[in-house]
């Protein structure tokens, strides 16, 4: 978010219903699965430095540790709510993942720094302007030839997800979630010099269409 006088959208919306994060999104949006895709595309290997953008509560963060144990991960959210949980979830699972509270829009990591950026259900919190800006961060903190990976709400496939969408849209905002339900999310990546932007899969689920996205940082220097 562009600064702490904006609204923050919080997990489902309102801050009084992250408790009940885990259990929606596991019933309702496929999670197991579009999760178990997004860390195979994500290709990330052993010695690598990931960066789980908007982690939430940790779940994925906690599943990339649990699969490929030798890397290191940086999670970050602009919720203390939600990484109270995610920070949980790795003490009760034993692994090692540095978890910082700050906004996507100005991340305090230097340039080139991460092998992988990965984000899940995150870019839809944000307005167009926040997108451009998390992803220029994105862009920055990636190192030449790394790689973005995002899971989120994409353009419907049918009238029904479309139809599902509302919902999500009365949930988090009509002016967070346009961008993501116009399909904007690959010339919002290229604008800010990602290149190779692909969707790699999309997913039916009770809230709509889930898209997985992948993009590239090409050596720049």
């Amino acid at each position: 978010m562009e600064s702490s006088k904006e609204r923050y959208i919080p997990a489902l919306g309102y801050s009084l219903l992250t408790p009940l994060y885990d259990p929606i999104v596991a019933l309702t949006c496929r999670e197991k699965t579009f999760k178990r895709k997004l860390l195979e595309q994500s290709d990330i290997q052993h010695g690598h430095k990931i960066l789980d953008l908007g982690c939430g509560t940790g779940t994925f963060a906690v599943q990339i540790k649990n699969t490929i144990p030798e890397t290191e991960v940086i999670s970050i959210d602009g919720d203390s709510a939600v990484l109270d949980i995610a920070s949980k979830k790795a003490m009760k699972d034993k692994v090692d993942i540095h978890f910082q509270c700050c906004l996507s829009t100005n991340l305090p990591f230097s340039n080139n720094t991460f092998d992988r950026v990965v984000s899940s259900l995150f870019f839809h919190h944000l307005n167009y302007a926040q997108k451009m800006k998390t992803t220029k961060e994105v862009f920055r903190v990636l190192k030449d030839g790394g790689q973005f990976h995002v899971a989120d709400w994409g353009k419907s496939t049918n009238r029904l997800m479309r139809f599902l969408f509302y919902s999500i849209q009365i949930l988090d905002g009509f002016n967070t979630t346009t961008d993501n339900i116009n399909g904007r999310l690959p010339e919002i990546f290229q604008k800010c010099g990602f290149e190779s932007t692909v969707i790699c899969k999309n997913y039916s689920t009770v809230f709509g269409t889930m898209t997985l996205y992948s993009a590239i940082k090409q050596n720049v220097t």
